[in-house]
C-alpha cells in the first residue's frame, strides 16, 4: 500500500534525523518539526496595518481577546486551547513570564507592565474555544519585509486580509511562496477581503457587493495561483454578532423604535450618530459605534424592525451577513482537514533549512525524496483541484461538480463522507460505490465535451478514486 504525504515526510525526517545526530542545533530544528505533526494545525492571521486582522480573530474565536499591545505596537501572539485563560510571555534570553490576565470593559487584559516591551518576542494566550482545539491562530504584526519568512516558518497555513487588493498584498503573497517547496505545493492560503460592511461608504448593499468583489478576485490570474480562496468578510459585524452583550442588544432596540428618519438622519457621520441628543446615552451610541460601525448600526436596527427579537437571534443574523460562516468553513474544510499535508508541506519547508544550512554529501537521497513526494503527492493535487471548484475557477458541469467535490475530501476526507453515505455502509457496498465513481470518472477522462482543463480535473477524481479502493 502507498504511503500518505504525511507518512512519506514523517519517514524523510527521521531518515534526516539519523544523518544530522551529531549536529545539536540540526537534530533540535528537526525533532522540533516533528513534534508539530501531533499539534494544531497553525494559521496565521496577517495583512497590512489596519486590515482587521485582530477582529478577526476575535470573530473566529467568539472572543474578545485580540489585540494585545505592546508598547503600542504588536508581537506574534498565539492563541491555543486550554482548560481557562492563561498568558505566557517569552523572551530572547531567560525564563518565560506568566502575567496577570483578566477582563477589562469586557476585553481580554494581559498586565505586561513587568516586562520590557520591546524585549518581548511572543506571546502564548491559552483560551478555552471549541476552534482553538485544532487550530492555533497566529496574530502577527502588520506586514514589513522581514515577517514573511517568519510567518512561512512558524504557520502551516494563512489568512491574509485586506479591504482592497493592492500591488503591496500580491507582492507579500508570492514573497511567502518564494521557495521551491512553496512553489511545488501553493496550497496554504486564504484571501480575506477585510472590512467588507465599509464598501462603498457602508451602504446597505455593502456586503453583497463585497462578495461579488470577491468572486472577481477568484478569477484574477495574479491573485488566483496565490491563494485557495478569496472571501469577503465584515470582521466587525462577525465579532459583534458572537460577543454581543444584552445591554448592547436592549441599545439597539431603543434605536430601531425610534423615527427611521431620525435614526437615519443621525447615522450620516460618527460623530452626529454620537453627539445627536436621543434616549440612549451617547456613552452606549459610542459604544455601538465602536461595536458595530454605522453600517453594522443601521443593519441591526433595520433588522430588529424586521422582527429579529433577541440577542441569540440578532447575533446569529449579524454573523451570517458577515460572511464568517462562509469564512469558518473555508478554514474547516481547506486548512483543518488537510492538516495532515499542510504540516507536511511545512515539515518539507522546515527540512529544506537544515539541507541548506549544513549541506552534507549523505543528504543527495534525501533531497531526491522530497523532490519525488512533492512531484507525486495526490493530496497536493486534491487541495488544489478543491480550491479551484470551491472558487469556481475551476468549472465542471453543476452534476459533476459536486460530486467531484465530495469525491476529493470537500466535504470531509474519510471514505463514506467522500462516497457520500449518510450511515456506515458495509464493506461491500463501498467496493460497489468506488467502482461505479471510478468507471463514471474515468470516462469523464475522455469526454469531447470537457476542455482539456476539466479532463485534468476529471484525473484527479480518478485517483482519489483509487485511492479509495486502495485503502478500502
Amino acid at each position: 500500500m502507498s504511503r500518505t504525504v504525511d507518512e512519506a515526510v514523517w519517514a524523510i525526517l527521521h531518515e534526516a534525523l539519523r544523518l544530522y545526530q551529531d549536529s545539536p542545533r540540526a537534530s533540535n530544528w528537526l525533532r522540533h518539526h516533528i513534534s508539530r505533526f501531533d499539534s494544531p494545525l497553525r494559521v496565521a492571521v496577517a495583512g497590512r496595518p489596519g486590515t482587521g486582522k485582530s477582529t478577526v480573530v476575535n470573530a473566529v474565536v467568539g472572543d474578545e481577546i485580540a489585540p494585545i499591545e505592546v508598547n503600542g505596537g504588536q508581537v506574534f501572539t498565539w492563541y491555543q486551547d486550554g482548560p481557562q485563560p492563561h498568558a505566557t510571555v517569552y523572551m530572547p534570553h531567560g525564563p518565560a513570564g506568566d502575567p496577570p490576565i483578566g477582563r477589562v470593559d469586557r476585553r481580554l487584559d494581559i498586565d505586561l507592565g513587568e516586562f520590557e516591551g520591546g524585549q518581548i518576542t511572543r506571546i502564548v494566550v491559552e483560551w478555552p474555544a471549541r476552534i482553538l482545539r485544532d487550530t492555533t491562530l497566529i496574530d502577527t504584526p502588520p506586514i514589513a519585509d522581514d515577517i514573511a519568512e517568519q510567518i512561512a516558518g512558524e504557520a502551516d497555513a494563512l489568512l491574509y486580509l485586506t479591504p482592497q487588493v493592492h500591488m503591496t498584498d500580491v507582492q507579500f503573497l508570492q514573497s511567502i511562496q518564494d521557495h521551491p517547496v512553496a512553489r511545488a505545493a501553493p496550497v496554504n492560503a486564504i484571501l480575506v477581503l477585510s472590512r467588507a460592511d465599509e464598501i462603498g461608504g457602508g451602504r446597505v448593499d455593502a456586503l453583497p457587493t463585497a462578495k461579488q468583489i470577491a468572486r472577481r478576485h477568484r478569477r484574477d490570474a495574479r491573485v488566483r495561483g496565490l491563494c485557495q480562496n478569496v472571501v469577503a468578510v465584515s470582521g466587525l459585524l462577525g465579532q459583534a454578532g458572537r460577543t454581543m452583550p444584552e445591554d448592547v442588544f436592549a441599545a439597539l432596540g431603543a434605536l430601531a423604535r425610534s423615527p427611521r428618519d431620525q435614526i437615519e438622519d443621525m447615522l450620516l457621520s460618527a460623530d452626529r450618530f454620537t453627539r445627536s441628543p436621543h434616549g440612549v446615552p451617547a456613552a452606549m451610541r459610542r459604544e455601538l459605534a465602536d461595536r458595530l460601525g454605522l453600517a453594522g448600526v443601521r443593519l441591526a436596527t433595520a433588522l430588529i424592525r424586521q422582527g429579529t427579537d433577541s440577542t441569540a437571534k440578532l447575533g446569529a443574523e449579524l454573523v451570517q451577513r458577515s460572511g464568517l460562516t462562509e469564512l469558518r468553513e473555508s478554514i474547516g474544510r481547506l486548512f483543518v482537514d488537510r492538516r495532515e499535508v499542510l504540516k507536511a508541506r511545512s515539515a518539507l519547508l522546515g527540512l529544506d533549512v537544515v539541507l541548506r544550512m549544513e549541506p552534507r554529501p549523505g543528504a543527495g537521497k534525501l533531497v531526491t525524496d522530497v523532490e519525488r513526494v512533492l512531484a507525486g503527492a495526490h493530496e497536493f493535487s486534491e487541495l488544489r483541484l478543491l480550491a479551484g471548484l470551491v472558487s469556481g475557477r475551476t468549472r465542471l458541469p453543476d452534476e459533476l461538480d459536486a460530486e467531484a467535490q465530495r469525491l476529493i475530501g470537500g466535504l470531509g476526507t474519510d471514505i463514506p463522507t467522500r462516497l457520500g453515505f449518510d450511515r456506515a455502509p458495509t464493506d461491500s457496498e463501498v467496493r460497489s460505490a468506488i467502482y461505479d465513481a471510478l468507471a463514471r470518472w474515468r470516462e469523464q477522462t475522455e469526454s469531447p465535451l470537457l476542455g482539456s482543463a476539466e479532463r485534468d480535473a476529471a484525473r484527479i477524481v480518478v485517483r482519489s478514486c483509487e485511492a479509495m479502493l486502495t485503502q478500502a
